[in-house]
């Protein structure tokens, strides 16, 4: 009985609403139907007006789609075609201004042993860097230690890489094998820890990895050299706010999950802005290497330092492998 009433209640009252409406006065009725119609509006805006800031939090926490890498992609691959056609240009001479390699044919023999002993400890690095990796993941204890996940691990091991790093670098710089190689080959051993993980993806991945870093870094370098000689050292600053943004970025994606559409976004940025930026850091750091061993004084209190020359380099070629490799393993384009 209640139900048929309050069915009937809701069937019956648009007619009573309408005769009751047609008894008013005939200028009395606009007025009715036009404050019916705002208030129709009023509630129509209102509604929409939520759903649309409902859509805006959803669009934000949706689902990542396919195109989601898109933008980072497109922006690695414009980095590349300038990075090409830099190396043309500067290759073929016809950049203003003298370039490193010009002034190379004037260099005294010290200056020529300093740019030697900055590269041959660079190569030294990723030597023991590979060294470390590949011993440490043979050996099922120090890897466990390695994968170790949460926050207590993380925050030791970027103490442990950002301490070691410190400490060779503040070492005074003597000739032959002294405290600051010790140091050096101890961080060195200490990255290659870190990057022992990695090995998972397999060694085909790896090894194209390695490639493509060598390519990148034989690449930036040649075009630093044949570019004038201080022609990217006017980046730092730049590159500076570029390192805080991806940093931030980086920081941020351990909160926000690639599978969502704004975390997509910020582990994009982490990773081609990241690859981008660390190969701006590698065209500033090879120009301020040679710079610093023209210019740094035979005589002075503290002699030309290569170990810290070359860790500079070290790191941005370490950075841009470990962007590769997560590419290359899909990091960069699929859906997770």
């Amino acid at each position: 009985m209640l139900s048929k009433l309050v069915m009937g209640s809701a069937t019956y009252s648009p007619m009573i609403f309408r005769s009751a409406v047609q008894q008013i006065p005939k200028r009395n009725q606009f007025l009715v139907r036009q404050f019916q119609r705002d208030a129709k509006e009023a509630f129509q805006t209102r509604s929409q007006r939520i759903a649309e800031r409902q859509t805006l939090r959803e669009k934000i926490m949706a689902p990542a789609g396919p195109n989601a890498f898109a933008i980072g992609k497109g922006a690695a691959a414009g980095a590349s075609v300038i990075g090409l056609g830099a190396l043309c240009f500067y290759g073929l001479g016809m950049g203003k201004g003298t370039s490193v390699l010009n002034n190379s044919m004037l260099w005294p023999e010290y200056v020529k042993e300093r740019i030697h002993s900055t590269y041959a400890y660079f190569g030294g690095s990723v030597v023991i860097t590979a060294a470390s990796a590949a011993a440490i993941f043979r050996s099922p204890t120090l890897l466990n230690l390695a994968s170790r996940g949460g926050w207590i691990p993380l925050i030791a091991t970027m103490a442990l890489m950002i301490g070691s790093g410190m400490v060779a670098r503040s070492i005074p710089y003597e000739p032959g094998f002294g405290t600051k190689q010790l140091a050096w080959a101890a961080h060195c051993a200490i990255i290659g820890g870190v990057l022992a993980p990695l090995s998972f993806v397999g060694g085909p991945i790896l090894l194209r990895a390695a490639m493509y870093t060598a390519g990148i870094v034989g690449g930036l370098s040649t075009v630093a050299v044949c570019a004038p000689s201080d022609k990217f050292l006017y980046m730092g600053g730049p590159l500076a706010i570029g390192l805080g943004v991806v940093f931030a970025a980086s920081m941020g994606s351990m909160f926000l999950p690639p599978t969502t559409a704004l975390g997509a976004g910020i582990y994009s940025l982490s990773l081609y802005g990241g690859l981008i930026l660390f190969s701006g850091f590698l065209l500033y750091d090879t120009q301020r290497i040679v710079r610093k061993a023209e210019t740094h004084p035979n005589y002075a209190m503290q002699p030309y330092d290569p170990v810290n020359s070359a860790i500079s380099i070290y790191m941005d070629t370490i950075n841009i492998f470990i962007r590769m490799v997560s590419i290359l393993a899909g990091g960069g384009g699929r859906r997770k």
